[in-house]
């Protein structure tokens, strides 16, 4: 019911902390394997590209556009996986050169 032209909200508890911690269930996943998912994802669209170009080379494939969209897709995100490679071993390098 409104209450001059303010709705009052039920779920608000009037000494409720709201910075409080919430336990909320969710799966810790390391960078290890975070890593290694997004591999496996960059090989699968390496994968589809070449079976998509084989496909289009022996003309089974009847939309070109496919096939290029599929291409691009595999060459960005290898561009991509070898940006990230070398950024990890330039900051390597970099730890490496700290003096302690």
């Amino acid at each position: 019911m409104p209450l001059n032209g303010i709705q009052q909200v039920s779920s608000i508890k009037i000494n409720q902390n709201p910075y409080q911690k919430l336990e909320v269930n969710q799966t810790k996943t390391s960078f290890a394997n975070v890593l290694q998912g997004y591999l496996q994802q960059v090989d699968q669209t390496v994968k589809q590209a070449s079976n998509l170009s084989v496909l289009a080379a022996t003309g089974q494939i009847e939309n070109i556009h496919d096939v290029t969209i599929a291409s691009q897709k595999a060459k960005i995100a290898l561009e991509l996986t070898v940006t990230v490679r070398d950024k990890a071993v330039e900051a390597y390098h970099e730890m490496m050169r700290m003096q302690i």
